[in-house]
């Protein structure tokens, strides 16, 4: 068993996520890539092989224990994906320190805690498409910015009880955060920003809690002595929960309506209840991974795996995009969106003990958000031609510039 020589260089700017993940998926179950900054990874591409190393004990995502290049400080500010493994929180974490981070997050992701978001989501939801209304007959409408956007940070922003006045702030520095084309000054201007900015909030909730998540965090770090939950991890795990809180539904959004508006004869299928909203969800989520490479694990021996070597120390790439489309799981067909696959798996929110807390109150968004939407617009139609519609600079997030469309 050899190691690759010549390691696939991502391509930063995810022009083709798809194409890229093909090309990935073909080489072979693991294969060694470099990402931004000459940092070599082995990429996982299959379905099987994600959930096997997954819920490996011996793949871990804390840099600080199992990463030789960043304990040797080899890893610097500098570097794109720098906050991806600088935080100190549930994803980077490994064994007890992820469930201890992981059992106080949990606690805004319960199933009630999540029904009871319908109707503010519903009202939410409500708003955005009266607005859309609103703009004039025959001019197209970005529907990323005006729907895909605003729903899940307005869902997320209410529930950690983020000032409006923070809000636009909030979102610029996280669209930074997977904007993985910028240049690395403009990606250190952002990540300077983002401290800052959370650790006012932090400071409004501690001298004005109210029954929001920021402020129950708040509260596990300064009373539970049995949380153990630092400054840096509460500070930390705010950055997850308001980046990975919507970016994921951002992307679902964005993509499923795409999705429709480019297969009308799927939309038919829904319209005429021969399948189902959850049917497009499923799909779209397969389909389009919201994030289609997470970064990074690390190997904690050496393992076996799939024909290479992962040696002890060497950074793991999740092909999330490449994985849901392997036709070992979903067919010779899995490049296509299909609504009616009788069996859509996909690893995009993870797996095993890492898999994502928000996932429900995602599916949710889209479940109410999606209908709403296309009920209220049922000729809506793609302003461009599909070829003309461009992917946002990154390789970590699956979405389009813009969604322009008439209403």
């Amino acid at each position: 068993m050899k190691r690759l020589p010549v390691p696939h260089t991502l391509d930063a700017t995810g022009q083709d996520v798809h194409a890229e993940g093909t090309r990935l998926r073909e080489a072979g179950t693991a294969t060694l890539v470099a990402l931004p900054g000459d940092v070599v990874a082995w990429a996982v591409t299959s379905l099987s092989g994600l959930r096997e190393l997954l819920t490996d004990s011996r793949i871990s995502k804390d840099p600080r224990q199992h990463w030789p290049q960043w304990i040797n400080c080899e890893i610097t500010p500098e570097w794109p994906l720098f906050t991806w493994v600088a935080v100190q929180n549930m994803l980077t974490a490994y064994g007890a320190d992820h469930k201890r981070l992981r059992s106080l997050s949990a606690k805004a992701f319960t199933a009630r805690n999540i029904a009871a978001q319908r109707p503010r989501i519903e009202k939410i939801t409500a708003d955005l498409v009266n607005a859309l209304a609103a703009h004039p007959a025959g001019e197209a409408v970005d529907l990323r910015e005006s729907f895909a956007f605003p729903l899940p940070i307005e869902v997320i922003s209410q529930l950690f009880g983020v000032p409006d006045t923070m809000r636009a702030m909030l979102r610029k520095v996280v669209d930074g955060l997977f904007d993985t084309s910028l240049p690395a000054g403009e990606a250190q201007a952002n990540q300077a920003r983002l401290y800052p900015l959370l650790n006012e909030l932090i400071g409004i909730k501690r001298e004005a809690p109210a029954d929001d998540m920021t402020s129950a965090l708040i509260a596990a770090r300064d009373d539970d002595a049995n949380s153990r939950l630092s400054e840096a991890e509460l500070a930390d795990t705010l950055v997850l929960m308001l980046s990975a809180g919507h970016e994921t539904t951002v992307n679902l959004l964005d993509q499923a309506i795409a999705a429709l508006l480019t297969h009308p004869g799927q939309l038919d299928l829904v319209r005429s209840g021969e399948n189902s909203w959850d049917d497009v969800i499923e799909e779209a989520l397969r389909w389009q991974a919201p994030i289609p490479f997470v970064p990074l694990r690390f190997a904690v021996e050496d393992i076996d795996f799939h024909g290479v070597i992962i040696r002890k120390g060497d950074a793991i790439i999740g092909a999330y995009d490449a994985a849901n489309r392997s036709p070992e799981a979903n067919g010779q067909n899995a490049d296509e969106f299909d609504i009616t696959r009788r069996n859509k798996d996909y690893v995009t929110f993870g797996y095993g003990v890492h898999y994502c807390l928000g996932a429900p109150l995602a599916k949710l968004e889209a479940r109410i958000a999606l209908p709403a939407l296309f009920e209220r617009f049922p000729n809506m139609s793609l302003a461009i031609p599909p070829a003309e519609l461009r992917p946002v600079g990154s390789f970590v997030s699956n979405g389009h510039r813009t969604l322009p469309v008439l209403l």
